[in-house]
């Protein structure tokens, strides 16, 4: 179980497969485990796969104090140059994408090709604000309607109705969120990267999902607009995290533009 460390916090990672690395960053409340692990089996023969985990999730540890970009960020490049030769694909997903454009703007010579799915830019609007704050609220007041509102907002109406009565009922029994989950939502209520965007020059796909009630399709549309020569796909009807039972479609949208058609 690889670590390394970076001001203070020992980060886990974990690294599978051999080849030209493949950094794969989770989300609020996610792993690199929970997120990313049936994405590994379809590069790994390929890829050396890198999965961190960064402040408040996984085996990740630190003082405790309040995350910044520039904290996961760094967690994230630190894992990179552990277990990669050279520059690597970096792909982030959600808050993921946050710290995976911040490396891509401040470290450049990490990434070779950036992948940004469901991300955004920034949270300083009305909407997000509000979004941010009734998550946070929920958590810390109520675990039972917490979990309720992120599955009606993680995911769209038609994933929801394939998990059936019984399995709406057994997410609900489960032992998630993570202990430090809530330092990761504050963190998503202070996002503001727009200033970091235009440094970006690794060759970027933008993947937005239609139906994204969580983190809505205009935040990939901002990231689109505001990193040079990207490119943006926009998957129609899908929610924030209904990839999550089916990655095929992230996955080939990603090795498509992994393997030349960037």
């Amino acid at each position: 179980m690889p670590f390394t460390s970076l001001r203070g916090s020992k980060v886990h990672y974990e690294v599978d497969g051999a080849g030209p690395g493949l950094a794969l960053v989770h989300g609020t409340g996610g792993d690199a485990d929970k997120v990313f692990g049936n994405v590994v089996p379809y590069f790994a023969d390929t890829h050396t796969v890198i999965r961190p985990n960064f402040s408040g999730s996984g085996q990740t540890e630190d003082d405790g104090s309040e995350l910044t970009v520039e904290l996961i960020a760094g967690q994230v490049a630190a894992s990179i140059e552990a277990a990669a030769d050279g520059p690597v694909d970096l792909l982030g997903f959600s808050l993921g994408a946050v710290a995976a454009a911040a490396v891509a703007a401040t470290r450049p010579e990490l990434v070779r090709s950036l992948v940004l799915a469901g991300g955004w830019a920034h949270s300083t609007g009305p909407r997000d604000a509000f979004y941010f704050e009734t998550w946070r609220r929920l958590l810390e007041t109520d675990r039972d309607l917490f979990k309720r509102f992120s599955a009606l907002t993680g995911f769209s109406a038609a994933a929801l109705d394939t998990f059936g009565h019984d399995g709406l009922a057994a997410s609900q029994a489960d032992a998630w969120p993570p202990a430090g989950m809530g330092r990761q939502i504050e963190l998503g209520a202070r996002v503001d990267i727009r200033d970091l965007l235009p440094a970006i020059t690794a060759p970027t796909l933008v993947i937005g999902f239609g139906d994204d009630a969580m983190i809505p399709m205009e935040g990939s549309r901002h990231l689109h607009r505001a990193i040079a020569g990207s490119r943006l796909a926009e998957v129609r009807g899908q929610g924030h995290m209904d990839w999550f039972a089916d990655p095929t479609g992230l996955v080939e949208l990603t090795g498509g533009f992994l393997t030349g058609e960037k």
